[in-house]
């Protein structure tokens, strides 16, 4: 299993502590440290409809200019903002069996890790 996100995330600390606390072995890829791929942000597209992939609600997506926001939102141009905002890709999101998920949710995460 691969989560990615940002180490200093109130969200993230939490879905860190759920992995370790049930035992479940994962491989961290940091938004903040590693180099986000085109190539993989792809392969997201091709599991999740670009709105589930992009935080509207956070102060990176805010502080986008209403041109960056437009791009953000097409499928076409969405990358090239985002590799530059990775702070606007909802955390976590988790890669597991071919599968891709965002967010934290005890309930949600309980069946998935079964």
């Amino acid at each position: 299993m691969k989560i990615y996100g940002i180490k200093s995330c109130d969200t993230m600390k939490k879905a860190f502590t759920w992995l370790n606390n049930h035992g479940i072995e994962y491989t961290f890829f940091d938004y903040k440290k590693d180099i986000m791929l085109e190539d993989k942000f792809n392969y997201w597209l091709g599991k999740l409809p670009l709105e589930q992939i992009v935080n509207k609600q956070g102060t990176t997506y805010k502080k986008l200019t209403d041109s960056q926001k437009a791009a953000i939102l097409n499928p076409n141009t969405a990358f090239e903002i985002i590799k530059e905002n990775t702070s606007v890709i909802k955390r976590p999101l988790i890669e597991i069996n071919d599968q891709v998920f965002v967010g934290f949710n005890e309930v949600t995460w309980t069946g998935i890790f079964k």
